[in-house]
């Protein structure tokens, strides 16, 4: 009671501090948020725009949804901030310079698109815009009745059509003010067609000994400085990591055996098949004739005769464990040629919007037509083409070709088989009914259906816990000791990856694993470090050995491509200290070389015979007079000296065009990306994107 007495004298003082308490948490927070992007709600800045997070990341999960599933999250990142990226800068471009995008440019690039849909189609196949337009109406109506997302998707279908219009002529501008001139292309005539005759001296690098000449890290590191546009790095890191993986043990695979053949008996006497294959397999029951081409190899010939309904295992097949029973077999061919006329009725999600037959209507247009046909099978082809709605066949006479079995959807597939060459009949399925032809049936052969029971082998528990034991282990042993000598004593394989970005998900011997990648780039993460993260099926423990900030290569990344430029510049000045005289033949003789001759040279093509491309040679030698020595040259494969024996200048021609339209050609597929990576590349972009991903 005294301490609830004192509580309630001193209440004010409590209120004062809890706000003050409270207030020193939000500044806290609102400060320490400063170590990250406008307290992680901005993806990144172009030019001053800001990406923010939650809009960035609904458009990278719609992304995902229309990839279908076939991309990783990273990669739908990436895609969304491409198109964030050119959406930003151009948008810029186009405001900048007053351009839109016309009603009409836009929609004669929606007819363009929408050409071949034939939702979009008339009568006879052509684009329609009052089809466009039903097809917009309609999609509105579902959007007022409250399922808008047939609609949105249109609308952002026509603002990327507006974007394309806007970008087409954003683009056009610029080749516009890029077209060859005359001029140009009468340089390009006479590069291609004048040409001279020279001698010269070689003097190869390979004359000094590479041992002869010293490169020291400074040299590289003052050579990457003063060429630093070249050798600029993003951020990386190096690691190595090992592998703990949640593998089921010997013991482990027996059990899985023994538990699989305790099935054996009841599967064997079980009438409803299909039942217990669901109730008891890791994969749902298939009811498909299979011939023994579609079987394992190795257990082909024992399924393809074994006793109708006696068990066959349990036998292992990778990671599982297999009972298979042949519950039926027949002869069958393995594959069948047929025609079909698909008859479509409203209601089916297979069929265009404007399909307004009932179903009723359907199947008696069909049975109507498959009457028309038992009497005369010769009007097929005729009624295919007039009837048929499956538009990629109906100008075949509805000609499937061959297939094999399993091939079509179920019922469709069951009749072609079941049935004999010349039969013909109506079978519905999600698309509609199908008037179908069997015109042939090929390699008549046992096929077999198999009932198959899968069981995964899992680890046991006791092995988890094993493995977890082991890979904790080593983490506390390999943060104090030598990571890569302790992999060694424990005979695990050590995989180290170099070169990771900032960006990068997918780790080689891993997959895709951000976990990784995001803490080897924590601030807080040394060189040295060693960490434990969970993969699918285990542990990887990996540490991290070099990071790289961003800023220029490093001298050791640097030196491979370096060094050998730095070499010849070396043994270039050595060569040239070795030589006084300016006389061809003087050098010549004192670097125990020849004289040699190279006859119709031009600088479209600048290469020297017996010595190759030498740009730097031929462009010093065009700029001589016929007589004339040249001092000495550095190239690509040695010191040169050239004297010009004659110059043959092409005589001008009267028409210049069509060298024009060579340069142009040889410019023009890649102005649209020169362009856009010059805009990109003046841009000024904070990226956070790791910070998210």
């Amino acid at each position: 009671m005294a301490i609830l007495n004192n509580i309630r004298k001193n209440g004010i003082f409590l209120i004062i501090i809890i706000a003050l308490a409270l207030f020193a948490f939000i500044l806290s927070g609102v400060l320490g948020s400063g170590n990250s992007p406008k307290g992680e709600s901005i993806v990144a800045t172009i030019n001053g725009v800001e990406l923010p997070r939650e809009e960035f990341m609904k458009k990278v999960e719609v992304m995902q949804r229309n990839l279908g599933g076939r991309s990783s999250s990273t990669q739908a990142m990436n895609n969304v901030w491409n198109n964030e990226l050119r959406r930003v800068l151009l948008s810029e471009q186009y405001e900048a310079l007053g351009l839109s995008a016309e009603r009409a440019q836009i929609n004669n690039s929606l007819s363009t698109t929408l050409a071949a849909n034939p939702t979009f189609q008339n009568e006879i196949g052509e684009f329609s815009e009052l089809k466009m337009q039903e097809y917009i109406a309609s999609v509105k109506a579902q959007a007022d009745a409250g399922n808008s997302q047939a609609y949105q998707a249109w609308l952002d279908f026509e603002v990327s059509m507006s974007n394309s219009a806007l970008e087409n002529n954003y683009f056009n501008l610029i080749k516009g003010g890029l077209i060859t001139t005359l001029a140009e292309g009468e340089q390009e005539y006479h590069f291609q067609n004048d040409n001279i005759n020279i001698e010269f001296v070689h003097v190869p690098y390979t004359k000094i000994a590479d041992e002869d000449v010293t490169i020291s890290d400074a040299d590289i590191e003052a050579y990457v400085r003063a060429h630093s546009k070249e050798y600029e790095v993003a951020p990386q890191v190096d690691i190595q990591y090992v592998t703990f993986l949640e593998d089921p043990s010997t013991e482990d695979i027996e059990n899985a055996k023994i538990e699989i053949a305790k099935l054996s008996n009841d599967f064997a006497a079980t009438t409803d098949i299909s039942e217990f294959v669901n109730a008891n397999s890791e994969i749902s029951f298939q009811d498909n004739w299979l011939m023994k081409a579609n079987l394992p190899a190795e257990i082909a010939d024992t399924l393809m005769n074994i006793e109708v309904n006696k068990i066959y295992g349990p036998y292992k097949d990778a990671s599982t464990f297999n009972l298979a029973r042949v519950y039926e077999t027949r002869q069958m061919a393995d594959s069948a040629k047929a025609r079909h006329i698909l008859v479509r009725f409203a209601g089916l999600q297979t069929a265009p919007q404007d399909v307004v037959r009932t179903k009723e209507d359907a199947k008696k247009l069909a049975d109507s037509l498959l009457n028309v046909v038992n009497r005369d099978a010769s009007k097929f082809e005729a009624l295919a083409a007039d009837f048929s709605e499956d538009l990629s066949n109906k100008d075949k006479g509805g000609d499937l070709g061959y297939f094999t079995p399993g091939r079509m959807v179920q019922t469709f597939d069951d009749f072609v088989f079941d049935n004999k060459t010349g039969d013909m009949g109506v079978v519905e399925t999600n698309f509609g009914f199908h008037v179908i032809s069997i015109d042939d049936q090929k390699n008549i052969q046992k096929a077999v259906k198999i009932a198959l029971i899968l069981k995964k082998i899992q680890p046991s528990e006791e092995t988890i816990n094993e493995v977890f034991s082991k890979a904790t282990k080593f983490e506390i042993t390999s943060k104090d000791g030598d990571f890569s000598e302790l992999a060694k004593e424990a005979d695990l394989a050590l995989k180290p990856v170099n070169k990771i970005g900032e960006l990068d998900a997918n780790i080689p011997g891993i997959g895709e694993n951000r976990s990784i990648v995001t803490w080897a780039f924590n601030e807080d993460t040394n060189i040295g470090d060693v960490n434990r993260i969970n993969i699918n099926n285990g542990y990887v423990i990996v540490q991290l050995t070099r990071r790289n900030p961003k800023g220029l290569m490093s001298i050791a990344e640097a030196s491979a491509k370096v060094s050998p430029i730095l070499r010849n510049e070396k043994k270039a000045a050595k060569i040239r200290e070795s030589i006084s005289s300016a006389d061809i033949n003087e050098v010549a003789s004192s670097q125990n070389v020849t004289v040699k001759t190279a006859n119709a040279i031009n600088m479209a093509n600048p290469t020297i015979a017996g010595v190759g491309t030498e740009p730097k040679i031929v462009g010093a030698a065009f700029g001589l007079k016929a007589g004339e020595t040249s001092g000495l040259i550095y190239g690509e494969k040695g010191v040169f000296m050239v004297r010009v024996l004659a110059v043959n200048v092409a005589p001008d021609i009267q028409e210049y065009a069509s060298y024009v339209n060579q340069l142009n050609a040889k410019t023009a597929p890649s102005v649209n990306v020169n362009a856009f990576n010059a805009i990109k590349n003046a841009a000024t972009i904070e990226d956070n994107r790791a910070s998210f991903y």
